[in-house]
């Protein structure tokens, strides 16, 4: 079975990113668009975002987390830390987010490193979800190969049993990440894939330094 997609194309004409109005900050270019995002009929789910990470095999993965929360500090995602995901992440914490607004013709790129945010902060956010969500965390174990969906659904109904009438706890295995960028990617689609590209890349002294790139 193939298809030939070679004809399959389309041409970028919704904005432009020029440097005069590209912040100091990329994080403030972040919140920018991000906002943008948000109020646009065009993007769902603006925070769905893509981050590749090295797997314990050696072969790099990419899947779809949500993003809960950024500061000039870094991008937060919750996760169960035993999944593959926590394991790859923990053995070598280099890691790639990507964000795709089709409807805009935009990319975010976020390379960096990523690290567990502290225990109480993970409690805060997880109190805040619903009390399906919080079974669900404990019922899953993440990435493990199950014989069925009937083993996942006794799962569920046995933490339901257990955490009937008292309030949900975290697990121990399940909490945040933040990852803090060492470069930030924005492209814009434009004609004639003449595609405007402004990296920032971190120095040492804690600045950001801004370059275009080649589409």
């Amino acid at each position: 079975m193939s298809q030939d997609l070679s004809d399959y194309r389309k041409s970028y004409e919704k904005g432009q990113l020029l440097e005069k109005n590209c912040p100091e900050n990329p994080v403030e270019l972040f919140r920018d668009w991000f906002l943008q995002a948000i109020e646009s009929e065009m993007v769902d789910e603006a925070n769905a975002m893509s981050i590749s990470s090295i797997g314990l095999d050696g072969f790099p993965k990419t899947r779809v987390v949500l993003l809960k929360k950024y500061t000039h500090e870094g991008f937060i995602f919750y996760t169960n830390y035993n999944s593959e995901k926590g394991k790859a992440i923990t053995a070598n914490n280099n890691v790639c987010l990507s964000f795709f607004w089709a409807g805009l013709e935009r990319q975010i790129i976020i390379k960096g490193k990523a690290e567990k945010i502290a225990e109480n902060l993970s409690d805060g956010y997880f109190e805040s979800r619903p009390d399906g969500s919080k079974l669900g965390a404990w019922a899953s174990n993440q990435s493990e190969v199950v014989a069925n969906k009937q083993v996942l659904q006794d799962s569920l109904n046995e933490f339901e049993n257990k955490f009937k009438g008292i309030e949900i706890p975290r697990p121990s295995h399940w909490g945040g990440f933040i990852v803090k960028p060492v470069s930030i990617e924005f492209w814009q689609g434009r004609p004639n894939r003449l595609h405007d590209r402004i990296r920032y890349t971190l120095s040492k002294d804690f600045s950001w330094k801004l370059e275009r790139l080649a589409p």
